[in-house]
């Protein structure tokens, strides 16, 4: 039955972009990956109101008048929370998507956004703050599971030569999301003292419209086939996302690396951080996403209003130049997504990571000298704008479509869980600790970005090879040299010897 639905193909390569992988990639990202940018940005424009709410709150039922360090304090943890829910949710990443797939794991996840956006919409009638920083945990936790999963997913379903393009599709999202968030902030629409609650709840809507048509879609034809051994399943799926297109290479590709995983299970988190075979992809992947949070992003997104105000904008027109950097993340987002397939994924890392590292040093130069020189301010504006485009260009999304290209199926849910734990940690770090930061080194914390940047481009320079239109067991045996593969280890027609090794080139570990 599999070989006759195999033949039925017309010859062609299925590795043109089809109205099921599209819809797909739109859907699952729109559901999720546009949240996480709203709920980074959603809490900038009611910042004020927030603090009155904890205040007014806290005076009537304890009696007690928090000053201004408590309640910088109170909101630090609001923001950061998010962060911890969104660590606690990649934790469970591995065992969610082994035991319900991927498109399953999505499906499931939502419930905690119903469940944080119903306490949030109502912590103001309750006149309870917790209601505020536990929906915020719980929809950090959402957050997190679906910023691993949905990359992975649709890493899983695009053909190689679309990979880059559709591991991208999230990244375009959580800018929309930003630019969402930023707009409806406005004090002309939601961003009111009574209207805050209502915002920061908005969140269920795109997640009902996922629920209601994400599971019509199939699952990964990747997970299907390696981990659950359904060659029909699998096949179908793949006539789904290629109706058109022969499938039988991509059939022939995926058996191989099943072959290659034969005797390797899904590894944990602790194998994983063992096992000698991918410690470069594990570095790599470590270095992506600390310095993907630590490159300052996060302190532009959350304390925009507050940086701008530091360089001399008038307080009416701040919420409009937000608004605009919003629409400048998404416009960049979506210059990375559509040349990502024509220059690699390397140039688009190294040279936003680049472009922000400058930018962060003019912001030190520019708030340095605007007391002498007006038009500083001005400059220090622009390289506000330069790193939130540099980033969405490249480091918002690639880091992501990397940790799905650098594993093979069986690695790739810890891959997935060690990068969205760092990833989630150093978000924490920075929104509960930058407003301290800036309160004691001033203008020069930017510097501390900046070297980030800087020591993040020169990695990839030197350690990360160009994975562009390369098939996962081709990308796996682009590190052999690093990881210390032995020549003697391959055959002489080049393949690895599968039996003996654990499909990345070495010989497994004695565990």
């Amino acid at each position: 039955m599999a070989e006759e639905i195999l033949l039925e193909s017309d010859g062609k390569h299925g590795t043109h972009l089809t109205k099921p992988l599209l819809a797909v990639a739109f859907l699952a990202s729109f559901g999720s990956s546009m949240l996480y940018g709203f709920n980074l940005a959603v809490v900038n424009s009611p910042a004020q109101y927030i603090k009155n709410f904890y205040n007014e709150t806290l005076t009537e039922s304890y009696n007690w008048i928090p000053d201004e360090r408590h309640l910088t304090i109170l909101y630090s943890v609001t923001v950061s929370i998010f962060a911890i829910g969104g660590m606690t949710g990649a934790l469970l990443v591995g065992k969610l998507v082994t035991k319900f797939g991927r498109k399953g794991t999505l499906v499931r996840a939502t419930v905690l956004v119903f469940i944080g956006g119903a306490l949030m919409g109502f912590s103001r009638s309750c006149r309870m703050p917790a209601m505020v920083i536990l929906g915020r945990f719980i929809t950090g936790v959402h957050s997190g599971i679906c910023l691993s999963v949905v990359p992975m997913y649709l890493g899983e379903i695009a053909p190689k030569s679309l990979r880059g393009f559709l591991g991208l599709v999230p990244s375009i999202h959580i800018c929309l999301g930003v630019f969402i968030a930023q707009v409806l902030g406005l004090h002309e629409l939601l961003g009111k003292e009574e209207h805050w609650p209502l915002l920061l709840s908005l969140i269920v809507f795109p997640t009902m419209i996922q629920l209601m048509l994400l599971p019509w879609f199939p699952e990964s034809p990747r997970y299907l086939l390696i981990e659950k051994g359904n060659i029909h399943a699998t096949i179908e799926a793949l006539k789904w996302y290629r109706p058109k297109g022969n499938i039988q290479a991509e059939v022939d590709e995926m058996q191989e690396e099943q072959r290659s995983l034969s005797s390797i299970h899904t590894i944990s988190v602790w194998g994983l951080l063992r096992d000698r075979c991918v410690r470069w992809q594990v570095i790599t992947i470590m270095v992506l996403n600390i310095g993907m949070q630590l490159s300052g992003i996060d302190a532009i997104w959350f304390y925009t209003n507050d940086i701008f105000r530091d360089a001399g904008i008038p307080d009416l027109n701040i919420q409009y130049v937000t608004v605009g950097t919003g629409a400048i993340e998404v416009i960049s987002g979506m210059l990375g997504c559509f040349t990502i397939e024509r220059v690699g994924r390397r140039p688009l890392i190294i040279g936003g990571f680049l472009f922000m590292g400058i930018c962060c040093a003019g912001i030190t130069l520019s708030v340095l000298y605007q007391a002498q020189m007006a038009f500083m301010r001005y400059i220090s504006v622009g390289c506000v704008v330069g790193i939130i485009a540099g980033f969405c260009i490249g480091p918002a999304g690639v880091p992501f479509l990397i940790t799905a290209e650098l594993f093979k199926q069986s690695h790739r849910p810890a891959a997935y869980t060690v990068a969205g734990v760092l990833n989630w940690m150093s978000n924490f770090t920075i929104g509960f600790v930058f407003p301290f930061l800036e309160m004691t080194m001033g203008p020069y914390c930017y510097l501390i970005f900046c070297t980030i940047c800087l020591g993040v481009a020169l990695y990839t320079i030197f350690v990360i090879p160009e994975t562009k239109n390369k098939t996962f067991m081709e990308i796996s045996q682009m590190f052999a040299a690093k990881n210390n593969i032995l020549e003697e280890e391959l055959t002489s027609n080049g393949h690895l010897k599968m039996a003996e090794m654990n499909g990345y080139g070495t010989l497994g570990l004695h565990r």
